[in-house]
């Protein structure tokens, strides 16, 4: 029986490990949920998003651990007595998330048949069909893309409906949140482009404030802003980078009409909230892969020749994706005045979904990889065996499938193991 309620059977017992950052955590919404309505489910983070795990997934319990910026001789000591709960505890599956080498050496706590994802098996580091197949789709991002949130929701053998993990995004009352930046630089704006955008989503909005929003390091940028916009919004403007906890994030963000940004954990937390969010995409972005999850959301995609890129590596063209985003015909999107082409080299994503998961459709502007996309996401399907996209084609080539994913013991969702 259940010790909180000893009127309620105790199911299976689920462990996530999720140690990467901050939109990692959101993005594993529907793996979480899909967990939940199983049995019940831990959680293990970076112990710097402890709480904010706590304040996303309130009936789940959650452990943390100094998975990043810790060092010294002490780690080993301190990483044991963080685990000491989640060693005592009999799991009837863990998910391992993450392709590191503590998610391996935190994998070997665990029957290797009990774990999915990234395991340690007689000394050796395997990986299952599943993450392996959504590491081979990278080589073609252009014309594949399946969502994060897909990909680890996949993971469960009863995913969750893809349109039940966020809620409809609608307008709380609260004005415009803007997001100053992501973690990767090519992936920003700089103020004087940022600007005419914020004054363009004003129109979508409405109505103020202005919610400025961010890390520490962005408070310069957030000067910078405020100062680019007229005077009529300036006034409007309230400062909040670097100034909330996750908790003040949380009540904030949950209380806006629109969020505008890049490709961050804020954007994932608004959408997580039933936030609509305007995002602009660029460089190694790519909707298809991280867009916000949910109905309601809307993507500027840079759909330059050479998006998306791999951000590890020098841009040969000076970042010439950003250039796009200060274009007038992008800008009058922005503000909801939908007339006129969007200009070559942008379009414009509306959020929704298929069988499968999250979907990214132009509205405005040219999605070229649209077709290809369609059929990658029907084969997809059939390997993660849920339902498809609906078009009845289903295309393969070698950058997709081989003849050896579909055949035994090669089953669903990577359980080659069992």
């Amino acid at each position: 029986m259940n010790p909180r309620d000893p009127g309620v059977p105790v199911g299976p017992e689920f462990l996530v490990i999720q140690l990467a950052r901050f939109g990692d955590l959101i993005q594993t919404k529907r793996l979480v949920a899909s967990l939940s309505a199983q049995g019940r489910v831990h959680l293990l983070v970076d112990r710097s998003l402890t709480d904010l795990a706590r304040l996303v997934y309130p009936g789940v319990t959650v452990h943390g651990l100094a998975a990043h910026g810790t060092y010294g001789p002490d780690i080993l000591a301190r990483v044991h007595d963080d685990l000491e709960t989640v060693a005592g505890t009999l799991f009837h599956r863990v998910y391992n998330l993450n392709f590191s080498g503590m998610n391996f050496a935190l994998a070997a706590m665990f029957p290797a048949r009990a774990v999915r994802g990234y395991r340690q098996e007689a000394g050796q580091r395997l990986m299952d069909a599943w993450p392996a197949q959504v590491m081979r789709w990278t080589r073609s991002r252009a014309t594949a893309g399946l969502n994060l949130v897909d990909v680890w929701g996949l993971y469960a053998d009863e995913p969750l409906p893809p349109d039940c993990v966020n809620p409809p995004a609608g307008p709380r009352g609260g004005g415009l949140g803007v997001v100053m930046a992501g973690q990767n630089a090519r992936r920003s704006l700089p103020a004087q482009v940022l600007a005419p955008l914020v004054q363009a989503a004003m129109g979508r909005a409405g109505k103020g404030p202005i919610t400025l929003l961010g890390a520490g390091a962005e408070r310069r940028a957030a000067k910078e802003l405020t100062a680019l916009l007229p005077a009529a919004l300036r006034g409007q403007v309230r400062d909040l980078v670097g100034r909330t906890d996750w908790r003040a994030l949380v009540d904030v963000v949950g209380g806006l009409d629109l969020v505008l940004t890049p490709d961050t954990g804020t954007m994932h937390l608004a959408a997580h909230l039933g936030v609509p969010v305007m995002a602009f995409f660029l460089s190694s972005a790519w909707c298809h892969e991280t867009g916000p999850y949910g109905q309601g959301h809307h993507v500027l995609q840079a759909t330059t020749d050479c998006a998306p890129c791999l951000e590890t590596a020098p841009c040969p063209h000076d970042v010439a994706c950003r250039r796009v985003f200060a274009d007038p015909a992008v800008l009058r999107r922005v503000s909801g005045r939908a007339t006129g082409e969007m200009p070559a080299g942008c379009a414009l994503m509306a959020s929704g979904f298929d069988g499968l998961g999250a979907t990214f459709t132009a509205v405005a502007g040219v999605d070229a990889g649209a077709g290809r996309r369609r059929a990658f996401r029907a084969m997809a399907a059939a390997c993660a065996g849920v339902p498809g996209p609906g078009t009845g084609e289903l295309a393969t080539d070698e950058f997709w499938m081989l003849e050896r994913d579909w055949m035994l013991p090669q089953t669903l969702r990577g359980r080659a193991h069992e």
